[in-house]
């Protein structure tokens, strides 16, 4: 399974204030994107790996907001997995603007926001259980 990925996204107007700024909330879902694309490299998708019995859910969440996001810029999305144990994956995201199309100054490349995130690994009676070997190997250091 690939330990890195990146994904461009697009500002959408609904994922702004009346600023048009992105609002924080936006980017949780980005994030989640990311982690799907990063399976999805592997040849696996989330549904796949659900109907296998394999649930993961958001045990922690740590984002960093540095300089906003606005309506319609372009970003990229770096993904990585820096940690897994028996029943959790860790991820580290880096959010950074690609192109700006409002006309303000642009900085292709600079850091937007920074995150990590904590997924355990649950049955469908929501208790711990085992990641699959193929999936916590990848992030053990």
């Amino acid at each position: 399974m690939p330990t890195v990925g990146k994904i461009c996204v697009r500002v959408r107007y609904c994922e702004c204030d009346p600023m048009g700024v992105a609002h924080h909330a936006a980017y949780v879902p980005w994030f989640e994107m990311g982690r799907t694309e990063l399976l999805r490299g592997s040849g696996l998708t989330y549904a796949e790996l659900e109907r296998a019995g394999v649930l993961l859910a958001i045990v922690r969440l740590d984002a960093r907001y540095r300089r906003p996001a606005r309506y319609d810029d372009l970003l990229e999305l770096t993904t990585r997995v820096v940690g897994a144990s028996r029943v959790k994956i860790e991820h580290e995201y880096e959010l950074r603007l690609l192109e700006r199309t409002d006309g303000t100054p642009n900085t292709p490349g600079e850091l937007l926001a920074t995150a990590s995130t904590t997924l355990a690994c649950i049955d469908r009676d929501g208790r711990p259980a085992a990641l699959p070997e193929w999936l916590a190997g990848n992030g053990r250091a």
